[in-house]
């Protein structure tokens, strides 16, 4: 894309059909860009701009119709060269703000961004959860439930509270649970969850013939406790939003979006490639890998903690969307969300 080369007058007529075509929805016709694009030439003039244009591949005209609308690689020249920023007043950030609640769970401020996001922006909002790599493990204890059935309590960071039933091959009384709790917590307490789990699957693979029966079984219970890297979750709000948009509305292509979005590994596949970006990412049509992602576009933006990114959000929508409004509402949630994580002074946790 940065090899096409445009002159003043093309540069004008195409941002001015892209922002005609997102704000009305319909082919923009030369008369049209004529009277609106500020230029003094002739619709003739502009129809052989026009032409060059879609010669180049960033415009075309739909089946029966004299105008002419953007194709992805136009969105994409518009939006790395041609798109001015609409940055939200004092007004609207303190509004986005005050959604998040001082003293709100982690939880909930990630609820809350994906439903700003929403409803902000009218696209789909999806917020990437937090790592828990360096969540330290305060505590851990085991409460038996019925035979070869035990609760495992763990306690994050002083805090949170996590329970998980254990489905054992055999079953453990009351006072050996509670041992290999004590055990647990005597050599792995304080300890972020990834080093604990290392640790714990480092002590399995030894062949130390120092460890008694209960140490190998505390090890055993406790690596099942913390379990392997669960996947990372997506948090989607607002996928309804996307019926409303036309070029959406194909029933085939809207059931394959719906899909997308309940299934969540291709969504969490796009935001795994802006995990690593400091600053907003757009991927316009096919750019996001999917192909039924091809009439939508993403916007993305990291969010960090402690000066650490720590995940990502971002909202889905059609390729004619407001990018002007939505990029800084995007990067300004992300900046909130981050702001306000890092008021809780405690590493983020999630369910």
């Amino acid at each position: 894309m940065q090899d096409i080369q445009l002159d003043a007058r093309a540069r004008t007529l195409l941002r001015t059909l892209i922002e005609s075509y997102i704000r009305e929805g319909q082919p923009v016709g030369s008369r049209t860009l004529a009277r609106t694009s500020g230029l003094n030439v002739s619709p003739a003039t502009i129809r052989n701009v026009m032409a060059d244009l879609e010669g180049m591949g960033l415009v075309h005209a739909p089946h029966a119709s004299a105008g002419r609308i953007p194709t992805a690689a136009g969105y994409r020249l518009f939006v790395d060269a041609l798109l001015e920023i609409r940055v939200p007043n004092r007004e609207q950030i303190e509004a986005i703000e005050s959604r998040f609640s001082p003293g709100a769970s982690t939880q909930d401020l990630l609820d809350t961004a994906g439903s700003v996001l929403s409803s902000v922006t009218r696209l789909a909002g999806m917020v990437r959860l937090p790592r828990n790599r360096q969540v330290a493990l305060s505590q851990i204890e085991f409460l038996r439930l019925s035979e070869r059935r035990v609760l495992a309590i763990l306690v994050i960071d002083g805090k949170e509270v996590q329970n998980r039933v254990l489905e054992l091959e055999r079953d453990y009384p009351q006072p050996e649970l509670q041992n290999m709790a004590n055990y647990l917590n005597a050599h792995l307490a304080g300890q972020s969850l990834h080093i604990v789990r290392g640790q714990l699957l480092a002590e399995m693979r030894s062949v130390r013939r120092d460890l008694d029966a209960m140490m190998l079984a505390a090890i055993d219970l406790g690596e099942r406790a913390i379990g392997e890297d669960e996947p990372d979750d997506v948090l989607v709000a607002g996928e309804t939003q996307l019926l409303g948009y036309d070029e959406l509305a194909d029933i085939h292509r809207l059931r394959q979006l719906l899909e997308a979005f309940h299934e969540k590994r291709e969504i969490l596949a796009i935001l795994d490639q802006c995990i690593r970006a400091d600053r907003v990412q757009i991927f316009i049509g096919r750019e996001s890998g999917l192909e039924w992602f091809e009439h939508c576009s993403v916007v993305t933006a990291p969010y960090s903690v402690d000066g650490e990114i720590v995940g990502v959000l971002g909202v889905v929508g059609p390729t004619r969307m407001s990018y002007d409004r939505v990029i800084p509402i995007v990067d300004i949630t992300a900046r909130l969300l981050g702001a306000a994580l890092n008021s809780r002074g405690e590493p983020p946790k999630t369910r």
